[in-house]
């Protein structure tokens, strides 16, 4: 009958999973050995069930009566509850109260219901089914490993037992996997302690006995641990059987069990046709539902690749091959009547292709992150980069290293060369472009965050390490400082490989990669704080310098002008848009250079990072533009005479504008809006109407503070300031205001509440400065009576062309206006 040991249990109370399991409620199991619970002079006995006593304190159906429930727990005071497990308190005595504890107190060790266990470690650890063939082949590894090292000390264990190698056999016909290693093998013994003990772990035995001998040095390469990797085979199959010949033993044993039987059988293998000289036979009897899929050596093969490619020993795979042979074509042969051939000549052959089944080596690919990076060559590196993920083109950068210390793990990184359709990395951090081995055995590639935040997706690699902390699944990456400090190295790496290319001679490298990962980068500013300094030397913008050409943080400091203190930038949809708008004006005229931001996410990027090299980040499309170049005295005189015009048009305007103040950015342009020191951007405000689920109730309170910055040096500000002055409810002063302020919206990137009446008042004004000009004079009492234009063809051949001059309206001279009848037509006489 199968045991459990404690590790099994331990597990069981670890795992989330079977806990759940657990706490549901069970059949009643027969009655067996008595279960005591002694608390003060009360004493229960129930029958003997998985976690009874457990199961007591949660309900609190402990068979006593209330008197003696109360007499058996009133000293609260002296026990200690702790909750464990959902639902389920544990009571435990403090020191004090063990030491007086009576006599009669006895200990007893948990029992679990052996047939339950062994499901719920089946059923509830592993995620997918497949998962059966990795442990099955990791097993066999430790097999072979063991036989290794012992037979460095004893060379008589290797015997005749052949090369060490694993060679699986799928018989479609027969629904059966057979796995075979040639290993260490199992004493009868063995048989009963490793496979008829739930959790208990032959290899882990080994390692404790080598620990203890001093000899660690050698154990590297051996996988196991938990001792709950054999009974995985039972997600797939219905029964087992296990045929195993050890070097130690003369006999060889045969284990079957089935996956809902609480017992198993052992027997000494009789047929003489199944003995094997060393190793071990496993069986697999696939269900029914997964006979089709499991039995397929194409299916069996993959699965090898996936998870076992990199096992240091062969893996050989039984499957069909087709081969071209030359046979004889009886079609040739002599028709009737057709003289016989000479006996010398040869026959004519013909090409056929036929099937046949044999070995085939399915881990062929040797794992190169094992290998010093000295000896590996780029070649080597590009070819295991695109065999592995399944690219075409070769990486842009390539990094292998080896971490010791604290924790041990070699690493290959690369930077692909373009980035997957669809740019899914950027939003999607479980792109499977890391693949974690322990041990040379695939693990997963699953990951949420663990090794790699989500900006840098895209890196894919190879992570191989002996001591990762897994769950007993061994699918799970369990949150520990371990993790830490290796996703703290992996990121470093990642930063130098991508500054290597940034720093290469070859620059087409780094824009080919800012082409494809440029967004990537600046995700991380935003969401890496810790690391957003390492990322800013990285960024690349366009300037009002170099529309045409990238420019990073590094170059944009070195080219600054004397006297220039801060890194200044506006965002804008387009670079037309940015180059084009009013708030450059005065930093054109200083030379500054500007930074243009055009994609979206460049502004909340710039926001984050704050600053770099001591130098701030200033948006000059905000207000308290500090250009350095303030002339106190002349500023005074300034706001003196245009503070009235200012507090005019704010009165005008209201609530549209927090204030209307003078402005020190613009030279050519009569205003300009700006928005608060904390408000958002007009850029801003445009990326946040579009977004679809975005909250509209932060709108008005984000943009609500927008200024108005005047130009005094401006001639339409200036006629304001004297209409202010003259005639301050002037209506058309008042509609000058109102297109002033409407134009400045526009032009500053805003955009308006209602364009149509924003479309009307520029209408409007413009019938007012258009009136009276090109229109010709009221004549209509002319035409009236005047008669039809004659239908004769008038000869403009002679007629003066038109000037090409422009002639301003005030200068124009007046025309006369000829009417019809008055119009004479050369050579009319001739005609009559």
């Amino acid at each position: 009958m199968y045991q459990a040991s404690r590790r099994s249990v331990s597990a069981a109370v670890r795992s989330p999973v079977l806990v759940r399991a657990l706490a549901a409620p069970t059949p009643p199991c027969s009655p067996s050995a008595p279960v005591t619970i002694e608390r003060g002079a009360s004493t229960a006995h129930c029958p003997s069930r998985p976690f009874t006593s457990l199961e007591l304190c949660r309900t609190g159906k402990s068979g006593l009566s209330n008197r003696e429930q109360t007499a058996g727990f009133s000293a609260a005071s002296n026990l200690k509850i702790k909750q464990t497990i959902p639902g389920i308190a544990r009571y435990e005595t403090t020191v004090a109260q063990q030491e007086t504890t009576d006599e009669s107190v006895e200990k007893h060790e948990y029992q679990a219901e052996v047939s339950r266990l062994l499901d719920l470690i089946v059923h509830s650890l592993y995620s997918h089914k497949e998962v059966f063939l990795r442990e099955l082949v990791s097993n066999a590894s430790d097999a072979l490993d063991k036989l290794r090292f012992l037979s460095v000390t004893d060379s008589s264990l290797l015997g005749n037992g052949g090369e060490l190698e694993i060679r699986i056999r799928s018989d479609k016909e027969n629904g059966t996997i057979t796995l075979i290693d040639t290993g260490i093998g199992m004493t009868k013994e063995e048989l009963v302690d490793c496979l008829g003990t739930i959790a208990q772990s032959g290899t882990a035995k080994f390692l404790k006995a080598l620990r203890d001998s001093k000899e660690a040095g050698s154990d590297s390469n051996l996988i196991g641990q938990f001792g709950v990797g054999f009974y995985s085979a039972f997600l797939v199959s219905d029964r087992i059987t296990v045929s195993t010949k050890s070097p130690k033993s003369d006999k060889q044993y045969v284990w079957e069990g089935e996956a809902d039987n609480n017992s198993y059988l052992i027997r000494e293998e009789t047929n003489t046709d199944r003995l094997i000289p060393r190793g071990t036979s496993i069986t697999l009897h696939l269900k029914t539902e997964d006979k089709l899929e499991y039995s397929d050596p194409e299916r069996i093969k993959n699965l090898v690749k996936n998870y076992s490619q990199f096992v240091s020993f062969p893996i050989y795979v039984w499957e069909e091959k087709t081969q071209t042979v030359e046979v004889e074509d009886d079609s040739a042969e002599a028709k009737e009547g057709e003289a016989a051939k000479p006996e010398g000549q040869k026959k004519k052959t013909k090409t056929t292709t036929e099937k046949y089944w044999d070995w085939e080596l399915a881990n062929e690919t040797q794992p190169i992150w094992m290998r010093n990076s000295k000896e590996v060559t780029v070649e080597e590196y590009n070819e295991f980069y695109k065999k592995t993920f399944n690219e075409y083109m070769d990486p842009l950068a390539c990094s292998h290293f080896t971490t010791e210390g604290e924790v041990e793990f070699r690493s290959i990184l690369y930077v692909p060369a373009i980035t997957p359709m669809g740019r899914e990395d950027i939003v999607n951090p479980k792109t499977k472009n890391i693949r974690l081995y322990v041990k040379r055995v695939f693990i997963s590639d699953d990951f949420d965050g663990e090794l790699f935040p989500r900006y840098l997706s895209f890196v894919k690699g190879v992570v191989d390490s002996n001591d990762l902390p897994l769950n007993v699944s061994r699918e799970i990456l369990q949150e520990s400082r371990i993790v830490r400090v290796m996703r703290k190295r992996l990121l470093k790496k990642s930063f130098e490989m991508i500054l290597g290319i940034s720093a290469s001679e070859n620059q087409e490298d780094y824009k080919k990669f800012w082409d494809n990962f440029g967004k990537n980068m600046k995700l991380g500013v935003i969401e890496d704080h810790g690391n957003h300094k390492k990322l800013a030397p990285l960024l690349r913008f366009y300037s009002s310098f170099n529309e045409d050409e990238l420019v990073s943080l590094d170059n944009y400091v070195d080219s600054m002008k004397e006297g220039q203190k801060d890194i200044y930038y506006i965002a804008a949809d387009s670079i037309t848009s940015a180059r084009n708008a009013p708030f450059l004006e005065k930093l054109i005229e200083k030379d500054y250079e500007v930074l243009f931001l055009i994609d979206p996410i460049d502004e909340v990027a710039i926001q984050n990072l704050k600053s770099y090299k001591d130098k701030q980040f200033v948006d000059i499309t905000k207000e308290d533009l500090d250009l350095g170049d303030q002339d106190e005295a002349k500023e005074k005189e300034v706001k003196k005479e245009y503070t009235p015009v200012c507090e005019w048009m704010k009165n005008h305007l209201g609530e549209q504008v927090a204030k209307v103040q003078i402005s020190n950015r613009l030279s050519s342009s009569p205003c300009v809006l700006v928005s608060g020191k904390f408000g958002w951007s007009a850029n801003m405000e445009r990326i946040m109407k579009a977004q679809s689920l975005g909250d509209t109730s932060s709108m008005s309170f984000m943009h609500g503070r927008r200024i108005l910055e005047i130009n005094p040096d401006h001639p339409i500000i200036q006629s304001l300031n004297a209409a202010c002055k003259e005639e301050p409810q002037n209506p058309d002063a008042l509609r000058a205001i109102d297109l002033l302020y409407n134009t400045a919206l526009i032009s500053s990137g805003y955009t308006p509440d209602n364009p149509a009446e924003v479309g009307g008042k520029i209408y409007n004004m413009m019938d007012v400065a258009l009136a009276g000009k090109w229109r010709a004079p009221s004549s209509e009492a002319a035409y009236v009576d005047a008669p039809q234009p004659s239908s004769e063809v008038v000869d403009y051949v002679d007629a003066p062309q038109p000037s090409s001059e422009v002639v301003e309206p005030a200068e124009a001279e007046v025309v006369e206006v000829v009417e019809p009848a008055e119009v004479k037509v050369e050579g009319s006489a001739s005609n009559n």
